[in-house]
C-alpha cells in the first residue's frame, strides 16, 4: 500500500463531469483552431473561461473538527469524531 500524502490540503472539483467536459472542450477549440495564435495568451480568446470552473478548496484537519463540533446540521452531529477524521482525510490528505 502506498504511504504517499498530498503535500497540502487540497479538494479540486476535478471529479465532476461538468469541469471535465468543459476542459476537453476548451482544448478542442485551440487545438482546432486553423490560424495562428499570436501570443502565449491568446489562446483564451478561442474558448470563454467562464466556462470553465477550477474549484480548489483549502481545509486543515483542526478547521474540520472544529467545523463538526459547533455545526446545527443534525446529519453532521450523527458522524463521530473518527468518522469527520475519515472523511477528511479521504478528501484533502489521500492521493
Amino acid at each position: 500500500m502506498s504511504r504517499s500524502v498530498k503535500k497540502s490540503p487540497v479538494w479540486t472539483d476535478q471529479t465532476t463531469p461538468g469541469s471535465r467536459w468543459a476542459k476537453r472542450q476548451a482544448g478542442k477549440a485551440v487545438r482546432r483552431f486553423n490560424d495562428d495564435v499570436q501570443n502565449g495568451k491568446w489562446y483564451r480568446k478561442l474558448f470563454c473561461s467562464w466556462d470553465i470552473c477550477d474549484y480548489r478548496f483549502f481545509k486543515t484537519r483542526q478547521q474540520s473538527i472544529l467545523e463538526w463540533e459547533t455545526s446545527r446540521w443534525a446529519r453532521d452531529r450523527e458522524k463521530t469524531r473518527a468518522e469527520i477524521i475519515n472523511e477528511w482525510e479521504k478528501a484533502y490528505r489521500r492521493k
